[in-house]
């Protein structure tokens, strides 16, 4: 297994990280529990969750099902790096009130206790605020924090989908404070979806902070989907099949996996070699339903991509240009 520094942090972490979300939707307890048993037992130590994960009248569910695979001991807990987040609500239709999502002092202070009763554990390694929130400024998220540092409950801050100037805000309100500010921004980036690298990935790396890409195959598109068909497999499904319904985007999927072909290579594994390529890329998410596809996604930490399959990449997928220069006309 490969490791990396998780930003700025003394977390040493593995360089792809295991997303949990399907845990409790889609995958049931028991195989939830083999696929983390083989993830630890590959070396794959860094586990990302949310609060919300099990959805609609499930939700906290998912942590549920790591709570209980912790329980089972084994030096599980103490031998993973564990994220989860909070923002959404956890009150079940219809018994929404005031506080009860985003990131005001109460509801951390009450997302975190609840998080940390389901996950059967003492405290939270990384935790991460789901989304900004324009309400709460951030000196008093950061004063929550803060205290929950002090109480030994977690040990970092992150953010996912902040856009570059809020990472920079963040983290200039908790210089004012004295504090470390975030470490890690999971952000929305893959080959089809690269605007990361205008403002969100260099923000990220001026502050010092981990990138943790999520979707690393956009909804399956990366994930060998015309292949797929053309074999009487399962069609596209959701965004995927709305995605290719666009002519244009057929083609470049097309192209892709062309190029592939020719090189002998599965797609879904070249998208997630390609982002271990990108600069300042902590590690992407992956979020196996079942245990060939964990296989699948370790499969990708092997491959090397070469110079001349990296540029016939960006030609199918051009990024935004570097920036700041990718902002002039």
């Amino acid at each position: 297994m490969k490791y990396t520094q998780l930003g700025r942090t003394g977390l040493k972490v593995s360089r792809l990280v295991l997303g949990t979300m399907n845990f409790g939707p889609q995958t049931d307890e028991p195989t939830s529990h083999s696929i983390m048993d083989a993830a630890l037992g590959a070396g794959l130590n860094f586990f990302d969750t949310a609060n919300v994960y099990g959805w609609g009248e499930n939700k906290g569910r998912t942590e549920e099902i790591i709570g209980t695979w912790f329980a089972q001991g084994g030096g599980r807990r103490d031998k993973t790096v564990l994220a989860t987040k909070v923002y959404g609500s956890m009150s079940r239709e219809g018994e929404t009130w005031p506080n009860d999502d985003r990131l005001s002092a109460l509801n951390i202070r009450r997302a975190v206790e609840a998080s940390l009763k389901r996950l059967h554990t003492d405290h939270i390694d990384v935790y991460q605020f789901h989304h900004i929130d324009r309400r709460t400024p951030f000196e008093e998220i950061w004063q929550a924090v803060d205290v929950l540092i002090q109480q030994g409950k977690i040990l970092y801050a992150g953010s996912s989908n902040f856009p570059g100037y809020k990472i920079a805000q963040a983290n200039e309100a908790a210089a004012r404070r004295g504090g470390v500010g975030l470490v890690s921004e999971q952000c929305l980036y893959n080959l089809a979806e690269r605007r990361a690298e205008m403002e969100v990935i260099p923000a990220a790396q001026e502050y010092g902070l981990g990138v943790i890409p999520w979707s690393p195959l956009h909804g399956g598109l990366l994930g060998g989907v015309i292949r797929k068909e053309t074999a009487g497999g399962r069609r596209a499904e959701g965004r995927s099949a709305d995605a290719l319904a666009n002519s244009a985007v057929r083609a470049q999927v097309q192209a892709y996996e062309d190029l592939l072909d020719k090189h002998g290579l599965e797609p879904g594994e070249t998208a997630l070699a390609w982002l271990l390529t990108r600069p300042g890329v902590t590690g992407p998410i992956v979020g196996p339903r079942t245990a060939e596809q964990l296989e699948s996604a370790l499969r990708a930490l092997e491959l090397e991509l070469g110079d001349e399959l990296l540029t016939a990449l960006d030609e199918i997928f051009p990024g935004p240009g570097p920036s700041p220069e990718a902002f002039a006309w």
